[in-house]
């Protein structure tokens, strides 16, 4: 199956994540706000779109799930998702596993686990068919640390 070009390149940011993939992690953190959608692909009821300007939003207190836009521009919205994590967000992402790229230095502090995705995730866009990435995926969540109650 041919790979879509615009994969290799942030011009896309409208690929949407493949619904069994959403639905396993929906299980385990109860996503309550889809950050990163459009009307046609959000994964939850509430969702911000491009237009809402989705970088100055407050995700105070909810579980969020993040598939950002890939490119040069994931910095930014990896440093958003530290941001908000740090005022009570659980964040979610799905994000490029590159690990050369310079994007990691945002959330370094606050990202409390990263999972690497086995196979190449399979994205959507509109009604054309799934595309492989050209590049592994990795799961990152990005959350405040708990204290434990068991510590007096």
């Amino acid at each position: 199956m041919p790979i879509h070009p615009s994969l290799f390149t942030s011009r896309s940011e409208e690929w949407g994540t493949p619904r069994d993939l959403f639905q396993k992690l929906n299980r385990e953190f109860r996503f309550t706000l889809d950050r990163c959608a459009t009307a046609l692909n959000a994964k939850c009821r509430r969702f911000f779109t491009k237009q809402q300007n989705r970088l100055i939003q407050s995700w105070r207190g909810q579980r969020v799930f993040m598939n950002p836009p890939y490119g040069k521009e994931t910095r930014f919205w990896m440093e958003k998702a530290r941001k908000e994590a740090a005022q009570g967000a659980l964040v979610v992402c799905l994000v490029p596993a590159r690990t050369d790229t310079r994007w990691h230095e945002s959330v370094e502090g606050s990202a409390s686990e990263a999972r690497f995705v086995k196979g190449r995730v399979r994205f959507g866009r509109g009604s054309a068919s799934p595309c492989s990435s050209p590049f592994p995926s990795a799961i990152v969540i990005c959350q405040l640390e708990r204290k434990s109650d068991a510590v007096r």
